[in-house]
Formats: structure tokens, C-alpha cells, sequence
């Protein structure tokens, strides 16, 4: 038998732990698979596996192999790409996760056009606001918003959102505007169950300092269209990315507070594992995400409007001002 790619069956069956996920995976019969691993224990002399009704588990002599199956795959896999990357056009199954609300709002029509402009692909999109194992779960590209822990994959920067503080303005009539971070204590706040600080809102003030503020509230959640739904109906503040509130600030229903402290802007990645040469299909849709998002997205287009964000903070400071007037008559 081809020892590489009896290689390849080896490294499949300890990535999905059984002879019969292998072989659906790789189009064989498990027969077919345990023939592989069988040929590759004769050529070494050595058991490689322990296989039990439950289980499977590497030998010693299999735990050697398999780190050098991985790596020689690698430089295979990788010498086929240099070659070929010229004329290559993007083909196979493209798996992506990305967040909910980005995913539906944002990256649905992006998909789309994608599958158009590269027939030989085939999309798979998981949408998720847990982040999952690219590695593990077997993602070719994850799209993650926000700051991005240290790991072993690779990213790039595809787009950026900023977040702003905003409320509707039946919240700003009923409870006023707050002026600085301090006065958020006072005020129903809505908060993302995934924030790296749970409990703390962060802000860069007007000289650029770092304000903090502990911030309380009846709602949390771990989906930003819920909390924006929320807001809409006059339930609280939120610390919301314009990828999800831009039209609702552009539109009014929704206005922004305490112009002079900006939340942090958020990063939009894509994620892949780390590899020497990336396959045309990955390589090719996160290109397809720079160009589509561009520069300045569609979602920052309120801040754009020049006018349109210091009126509707006008408006939210009067009424801010009204409702603290009429708290004192009362």
C-alpha cells in the first residue's frame, strides 16, 4: 500500500477516535481503513493502536508516529500548495463559525455573494456566540469580534466596529442622560455576558485616560440582539458595536450618550489555523471579507453623518437635563 497514504489514514483515525468515522470521512470502508493500519504496523514491527469495544487508544510506538505523520502530511500538504497555487482555483468544503447576529446581519449576504463568485466551494456556517475549537471541531475559518487571546491560530484584521453607549430616547425621557462613567451606577444597565470585564463598563476619556465603572442591571445576556431589543424598548443602557445599533442610531431610534467617553473599538478577525501555505479556499474567502467590509463598514455609517451623532446627544442631554428637573420638583 501507499505508506502516505496509509499516513493520512492513521492521522484521520486518531483525530476522530474510530475506524468508522475515519473511513466515512476518507470514502473508505472501515475494513479498508484497519487494511492501512495494518499495512503500517507490518512495515514498522510495532502495535499502534489499542482497540477496545469503547476506545481507542496510541501505543507508545503510535504516539511517536503520529507527531511525525502530522508534520510530514504538513510539508506534503504544503509542498502540493507552493506548486499549484498559481492556477488554483478555491474548491472543497469551506467550514466557518462566526457569531450570531454578525453572521445573520452581516456575514449572510457576504456568504452569499462568495458561493457565487467561487462555484467549486461548498459552505458550511455554523453560528455561535461560544468560541469554538477551530482545531477540535474542525473549522477552516472562524470570524471572532473583540480583543483575541493568545493561541496558536493565526488572524487577520477584516474589519473594525466601534461600540458606543446608547439608550433609547423613552429611557432618556423617563431616567435622564448620564454626563460621566460615574452616573451609570445610578442607571439600569444591559450587559453582554461575554465581556472580558463582567460587571465593568470601560471607557477612554476626553485626554485619553482609561475610566472604569461597576454597572448593575436587571438583563444579561450572551446575545447582543437581545440587548438591543431591550434598549429599543426603553429597558436600559447598553454598550452595544454599531455592527449591531448603526441603523438604529442613523434612525433615531436609538442615541448615543456621553459623547466625550468612547468604549473601546472592536476588531473583526477571521481566525484559521496556523499553516505554511493556506488553502485557496480559506485564503480566498477572507480576502473576499476585506474587500466586501472595507475601510469604513456600513454599520459606522451614523458616525459618518457628521451631524447626525452630536444632535441626536443634544437631544439626549436636554431630555436628560428635563428628567433631572423633573425628579427635583417632585
Amino acid at each position: 500500500m501507499d505508506r502516505l497514504t496509509s499516513m493520512a489514514v492513521f492521522t484521520k483515525v486518531v483525530a476522530t477516535g474510530s475506524f468508522s468515522k475515519a473511513g466515512r470521512e476518507l470514502g473508505l470502508s472501515p475494513a479498508g481503513v484497519s487494511n492501512h493500519i495494518r499495512a503500517l504496523e507490518e512495515w514498522l514491527g510495532a502495535q499502534l493502536i489499542h482497540r477496545t469495544t469503547r476506545r481507542l487508544s496510541l501505543t507508545e510506538a503510535g504516539e511517536a508516529l503520529h507527531e511525525r505523520c502530522a508534520r510530514i502530511l504538513e510539508e506534503v500538504e504544503g509542498a502540493e500548495a507552493a506548486t499549484g497555487a498559481l492556477q488554483e482555483a478555491p474548491r472543497g468544503r469551506l467550514k466557518i463559525s462566526a457569531p450570531i447576529t454578525f453572521g445573520m446581519r452581516h456575514l449572510a449576504p457576504v456568504i452569499a455573494d462568495y458561493l457565487l463568485a467561487y462555484p467549486g466551494v461548498a459552505v458550511d456556517v455554523a453560528l455561535n456566540d461560544r468560541k469554538v475549537d477551530l482545531l477540535e471541531e474542525g473549522f477552516d475559518v472562524a470570524v471572532r469580534i473583540g480583543e483575541l487571546p493568545d493561541s496558536s491560530l493565526a488572524a487577520r484584521r477584516v474589519a473594525t466596529s466601534r461600540s458606543v453607549l446608547c439608550a433609547s430616547p423613552a429611557y432618556v425621557e423617563r431616567h435622564g442622560a448620564p454626563g460621566e462613567p460615574a452616573e451609570l451606577e445610578r442607571h439600569e444597565c444591559l450587559e453582554y455576558a461575554y465581556r472580558a470585564t463582567p460587571g465593568q463598563w470601560r471607557f477612554s476619556g476626553p485626554d485619553g485616560e482609561e475610566v472604569s465603572v461597576r454597572i448593575r442591571g436587571r438583563l444579561t445576556s450572551t446575545n447582543g440582539e437581545l440587548l438591543r431589543v431591550a434598549a429599543l424598548r426603553g429597558l436600559g443602557i447598553s454598550v452595544a458595536p454599531t455592527f449591531i445599533v448603526g441603523e438604529d442610531l442613523v434612525a433615531g431610534r436609538l442615541v448615543p450618550l456621553m459623547p466625550r467617553y468612547a468604549p473601546a473599538e472592536l476588531g473583526v478577525h477571521a481566525v484559521y489555523p496556523q499553516g505554511r501555505h493556506l488553502p485557496a479556499k480559506v485564503r480566498s474567502f477572507i480576502d473576499f471579507l476585506v474587500s466586501h467590509f472595507g475601510q469604513e463598514p456600513a454599520w459606522d455609517a451614523w458616525a459618518r453623518g457628521g451631524a447626525a451623532a452630536p444632535a441626536h446627544a443634544a437631544r439626549a442631554g436636554r431630555a436628560g437635563r428635563a428628567g433631572r428637573q423633573k425628579e427635583r420638583r417632585r
